[in-house]
């Protein structure tokens, strides 16, 4: 206790808390889409569970430095829509396409390079059309489920205004007490389980790699992964890219058969092992990282109960659970879009085109919104030229 003080191992407890807490439904619903049953979305959950505890640990162990790592939130999301009447087959083709992109980004130091070909703006405006279908249906959910939804809004909106950190926390109680009260959760179906996560074999298709697996992939390394850096180094710690980029990458490429769709460098959960509230030395706050890695292998032992808890809750606990957690995101996403006013038109082109749902040649919206926007970029960088 004297090396791991109760602060820090409360700071790695909160990280992991937040993290399924704001996200943990967003997965349920993605591997949904994908028809994946309960008792596979349950071996998804202990193998991600397992993959971000080990490769925590292994970084943090290793570097001394709170690296904590995550799945890749705004990635789910995009699979909720991705994925709808893909197989789980095709699924893992995906997950696997897209992680190798990632180890192939840390083993050649393209990394920093890609992120520059694309603009900023362009690649924030794409994750917010993605993501507005989940802002939306957080407040559409509020009919007919005034009580469920509107508890979490509000203890959403008070702990918001008075401890930001815990506010999806506190949401996620709320609904949950009034599930249990109103009978709206189904706790017969609840219980302590181990499943063990089973082998699914890829199956590649040309046109879904194209329109999910490579916008899959932008989204991963730009709203994950390169926040996840920046975090780190603003925090003071030396942040070795591409290691970091390989390790992780090459860790979710590996596991990805087995339901690991990515493992990406946190932010949001990590600042909260990189604060002072974690350890008041900033050369021992790796201490709260690594007990965080402790905390996500038991979350992975217990990926069934995790799973069996997200079935016997209402759908509209779920939908307004990761609107909430999203919320942050989707106004962070429109900022950056629209920051620069000779980027804005290019910008909202790609977020219409994204949040429009279009599907063109088999190729989902995403690619499109990025590919139209990024014609509006060029062809009004051109005239600004002449």
């Amino acid at each position: 206790m004297r090396a791991f003080p109760f602060s820090t191992l409360l700071a790695g407890f909160v990280a992991v808390l937040v993290g399924y807490a704001s996200s943990a439904a967003i997965i349920w619903q993605a591997a949904a889409a994908a028809a994946a049953d309960a008792h596979t979305i349950a071996g998804w959950m202990t193998a991600l569970g397992l993959a971000m505890g080990v490769s925590t640990l292994i970084l943090t162990l290793w570097r001394k430095v709170p690296v904590l790592t995550a799945w890749s939130t705004p990635g789910a999301a995009l699979l909720v829509t991705g994925l709808q009447g893909v197989t789980l087959n095709q699924a893992v083709g995906i997950f696997i396409f897209a992680n190798a992109l990632i180890v192939l980004c840390g083993l050649t130091g393209l990394f920093a390079r890609l992120m520059k070909i694309i603009p900023h703006s362009l690649a924030a405006a794409m994750l917010a059309g993605i993501l507005l279908r989940f802002g939306l249906q957080a407040f559409t959910s509020l009919q007919g489920n005034i009580l469920l939804c509107g508890s979490m809004l509000a203890a959403w909106l008070v702990f918001k205004a008075l401890a930001p950190r815990y506010a999806v926390v506190a949401a996620l109680l709320a609904g949950s007490a009034v599930a249990l009260l109103t009978g709206e959760l189904h706790s017969d179906t609840l219980h302590l389980a181990l499943v063990m996560p089973r082998y699914i074999a890829p199956e590649f298709t040309p046109s879904l790699l194209l329109s999910v697996g490579l916008p899959f992939f932008l989204v991963t390394m730009a709203s994950q992964n390169a926040p996840g850096i920046a975090t780190l180094k603003a925090s003071g710690y030396p942040a070795p890219v591409s290691v970091l980029i390989v390790i992780t990458g090459g860790i979710a490429l590996a596991f990805s058969p087995f339901g690991v769709y990515s493992i990406c460098i946190a932010a949001i959960t990590a600042a909260i092992c990189q604060s002072p509230e974690a350890h008041p030395q900033a050369d021992q706050r790796w201490k709260a990282a690594a007990a965080a890695g402790g905390f996500y292998l038991l979350a992975g032992i217990f990926g069934g109960s995790i799973t069996s808890l997200m079935a016997a809750l209402p759908v509209a606990w779920i939908q307004m659970l990761a609107g909430l957690a999203l919320l942050g995101t989707i106004s962070g996403s429109l900022v950056q879009a629209l920051a620069k006013e000779n980027e804005r038109d290019a910008a909202i082109v790609t977020f219409l085109v994204t949040a429009s749902g279009v599907t063109l040649a088999g190729v989902g919206s995403a690619f499109w919104g990025l590919v139209a926007g990024g014609m509006c970029f060029s062809v009004l960088s051109l005239s600004r030229r002449a």
